[in-house]
């Protein structure tokens, strides 16, 4: 088992890794063993991560998702809205989601301390055991600037802080989630040239739903931007992927994407045949001791370099806290 927690940070051999978790996870995980069998899988027939079946992330809500006997350090919660049944992901070893977490953000923005890092998460901030504050918290903490933190609802604070920022050229990376990042552009129009800005999507209720391009053109024109940088990641995940502009993500070393049929959701798509369009699954390495295989409820496109676009959400399902909103 440690062997293999420190062999998934190796990307070369993500598809051998996944199979090896595979294997693990469909014996020693009781919530999955269960899908695995009435699904009449035969695991010895399981040589490519297309044959892999993925949990219906649902299951996060209804049952205990772990593998093995496993005493949690903690927990995350999703947040939904009223009325919904929150998902939690019971998390054995936080060192690694760390690793995970900080490994793609150097993969993608460099290290931490060259950022002055600012989150403006009201909501996740207002309640416990989430994944996100988690992130943000640490890569704050490693960021060591002065100015790094949380800004609540001081959006006045946190204009006089960015304008402070921008005079000095301090590289800046300003995330949060939607509804709070249209709240500041409402109230404040001025120029980020060395700011990034990156959306964890959500409205949570607090506004009305608006496309993925509605909001980042809303947030470019306030703020002078040519892109706006995205997150992609859910309390059932441990690990993340990004864009950099134009609603195109690309993974994590320890994560990928796969695309299942809209009507046959046991049917996964050939990888680099085109691109491919339907309903996303994910292989997450990191979640290795709760289920790294996961279907989602999101639409999606697969590009065949890997990257991959999220198109919208599968009809009837719930609207996620952490979920972005429809292209």
């Amino acid at each position: 088992m440690n062997n293999l927690r420190s062999d998934i940070f190796n990307n070369s051999a993500f598809e051998e890794n996944a199979l090896r978790i595979f294997r693990m996870q469909s014996t020693q995980n009781a919530a999955y063993r269960e899908y695995v069998d009435l699904l009449g899988t035969d695991r010895h027939a399981v040589n490519s991560m297309e044959r892999i079946p993925f949990l219906p992330i649902g299951f996060f809500k209804s049952r205990v998702v772990t593998t093995g006997d496993v005493v949690p350090e903690t927990w995350f919660e999703s947040s939904g809205t009223t009325g919904q049944v929150n998902s939690r992901h019971y998390v054995r070893d936080l060192g690694t989601y760390r690793q995970s977490f900080v490994g793609g953000f150097r993969k993608f923005y460099g290290d931490p301390s060259e950022w002055c890092i600012i989150g403006l998460l009201p909501s996740y901030l207002e309640r416990q055991h989430s994944s996100l504050v988690m992130m943000v918290d640490e890569l704050i903490r490693m960021s060591g600037h002065p100015k790094s933190g949380f800004y609540l609802y001081a959006f006045d604070r946190l204009a006089d802080t960015l304008a402070e920022l921008e005079q000095q050229g301090q590289k800046t990376l300003l995330i949060g989630v939607t509804f709070a990042l249209l709240d500041l552009a409402e109230r404040y129009k001025f120029p980020l040239r060395n700011t990034v800005v990156m959306e964890t999507g959500g409205m949570k209720g607090r506004r009305e739903e608006l496309t993925r391009a509605q909001v980042h053109a809303v947030l470019g024109d306030a703020f002078g931007l040519r892109s706006v940088h995205s997150e992609y990641g859910m309390t059932e995940l441990l690990s993340q992927a990004y864009s950099q502009g134009e609603g195109i993500f690309y993974p994590s070393d320890t994560l990928r994407i796969l695309i299942r049929d809209e009507d046959d959701p046991f049917s996964v798509r050939d990888r680099g045949n085109g691109i491919a369009p339907g309903i996303i699954n994910v292989i997450d390495l990191a979640n290795m001791d709760s289920c790294s295989f996961i279907a989602t409820e999101d639409a999606g496109k697969l590009y065949p370099d890997g990257s991959f676009e999220v198109t919208g959400r599968v009809d009837h399902s719930d609207i996620r806290g952490c979920s972005l909103m429809v292209v």
